[in-house]
């Protein structure tokens, strides 16, 4: 008997469902406001050269000296990186005359001011990450992904090791006063051993939610987890909106990781006969061991993997390039990154109708290269309806990310499902991680970071046409420990059938449709 025939003799989904679910979704609200911490901790305010004081300005306005000192742009606002190396004194009787020449034009020499009215301090405030240092304001958020890319090599084996792994792991995050967060010779990253634990943290929650519920709520769980991913989102705005120096922000976000902590190691009485079974359902033959190798050994396996690891790249790129850009569409910071959490909703619910009645492949596809395209189409649209395009973009890409945790949930074996998911997870930070890296290419050509954004989306959206449909199959098994053996993902029965003829797999019975 399968656990999932299991599941439905024990009433496949009840108290103990609920109370997992419960216990995974508060957790799943902190994450992404450590995921997207970066937009506020990291944010760059208007700001300016600084001018250092000179007897002539005793009489002129702060206005003025800032004419007589600062180039202008061509939309009339004053230059970020750029000052006269002398007093253009002339300007003061008529603005719109030019400099003298061009060589009078340098770098800033003293420094910068900064516009304190949204922000009372950031990373880049502190240390001058603007201007030539502006590369190492956004590869903060490099360095944090690649803390989470260890975690899902490292941490990712352990909790495979060790079942409750998810409950502790968000504890462990950035603990304040535990590890230097910043200042790391000018070159500010949060402690990469303290980012461990968020990869395989968010993916255990999943997972967990996932296998412990029949096939008829299996979307349900899904999508409600994820829900709570986008109501952290939301909550992310109001706090940064209510803390504006970057120290305590950083505490306020922090300090919920030791609330996960109570969901403890130990299952309640009520799931401890479930979790035998489930132990017992799912032992390893003896002298059997698996690894990610194990994920590309058969050609139907490879395939998987190759497929879905470079959906994962794609979701992963396009998803946080639009979530770590919040300026240009006409709203603060504050109210863009709550707009922007607030749309994941709604394309969360439409997703839950659509992959249940299109199928995971066709929704997962399609949601990926619409946000491609709506990336893309900032090139040739005015600027006017760049919010709007943001706005659906986002959702999207949201709609995307709920659909791909999901898809390859149910594409992989169970001794097999964790390593699938920590390969795709360790893929999906890579993309993290280089997306924002790509808002410099800017300097090369204005609009050739969104053309990277929806090429790389498009691409990897048809990729997810190659993999096999999961729609109302069974989630794979051990039965499938043979991986010379294993079948197309399509050819498992759905979990009616199954429970009706009590016929173990057609893995069983089909055994030469394996490569």
């Amino acid at each position: 008997m399968k656990f999932e025939d299991l599941l439905l003799e024990i009433g496949g989904f009840g108290r103990f469902q609920i109370f997992i679910l419960f216990s995974l979704c508060l957790p799943r609200i902190n994450l992404p406001m450590h995921f997207l911490l970066h937009n506020f901790l990291a944010a760059t305010p208007s700001h300016h050269c600084a001018i250092p004081h000179q007897e002539a300005f005793v009489n002129l306005t702060m206005e003025e000296v800032l004419l007589i000192s600062i180039p202008q742009e061509p939309d009339g606002t004053y230059s970020s990186c750029e000052m006269f190396s002398q007093p253009q004194f002339h300007l003061l009787l008529n603005s719109s005359l030019q400099p003298e020449n061009d060589s009078i034009i340098q770098h800033c020499q003293h420094g910068w001011v900064y516009d304190h009215s949204q922000f009372t301090s950031t990373i880049s405030t502190q240390w001058d990450l603007v201007c030539e240092q502006r590369g190492l304001n956004q590869a903060t958020a490099t360095f944090f992904f690649i803390g989470v890319t260890m975690g899902a090599v490292i941490f990712g084996y352990l909790s495979d090791r060790f079942d409750a792994f998810q409950a502790v792991a968000p504890g462990l995050q950035r603990q304040p006063g535990t590890l230097p967060h910043f200042d790391l010779v000018k070159k500010p990253c949060r402690p990469l051993p303290g980012e461990v634990p968020c990869v395989p943290a968010e993916r255990c929650l999943l997972l967990a939610g996932m296998e412990w519920v029949d096939i008829k709520h299996r979307t349900f769980s899904g999508i409600l987890t994820s829900i709570f991913w986008s109501i952290g989102n939301m909550l992310l705005a109001m706090v940064a909106y209510l803390v504006r120096e970057w120290h305590w922000l950083l505490v306020a976000v922090t300090g919920p990781c030791l609330l996960s902590i109570v969901l403890g190691r130990h299952l309640p009485p009520s799931g401890l006969s479930a979790w035998q079974m489930l132990r017992m359902s799912t032992n390893k033959k003896p002298g059997q061991s698996y690894s990610c190798i194990s994920l590309f050994r058969t050609p139907v396996l490879r395939k998987i993997s190759l497929c879905s690891g470079a959906v994962w790249f794609g979701v992963a790129f396009s998803y946080y390039g639009m979530s770590m850009n919040l300026t240009g569409f006409g709203l603060n910071m504050y109210l863009s990154q709550f707009v922007l959490g607030i749309i994941e909703i709604p394309a969360k619910m439409i997703m839950y109708v659509l992959v249940n009645r299109v199928g995971r492949r066709q929704s997962q596809a399609w949601a990926l290269i619409l946000t491609g395209l709506s990336i893309g189409a900032n090139v040739i649209i005015p600027k006017s309806e760049t919010l709007f395009l943001a706005i659906m973009g986002k959702g999207f890409s949201e709609a995307a990310f709920t659909t791909v945790f999901l898809y390859t949930s149910e594409l992989y074996p169970t001794i097999l499902r964790q390593n699938g998911m920590g390969y795709t997870s360790f893929v999906a930070r890579l993309g993290g991680a280089l997306a924002p890296l790509v808002f410099l290419l800017d300097e090369v050509w204005r609009s050739l970071p969104e053309v990277t954004y929806c090429g790389v989306a498009v691409c990897c959206g048809s990729v997810a046409f190659l993999l096999p449909e999961t729609l109302n199959v069974r989630l794979p098994e051990d039965h499938c420990t043979d991986f010379q053996k294993l079948p197309s993902i399509g050819l498992h029965t759905t979990r009616n059938t199954m429970h009706q003829s009590k016929i173990p797999s057609v893995s069983h019975t089909k055994p030469n449709n394996l490569k």
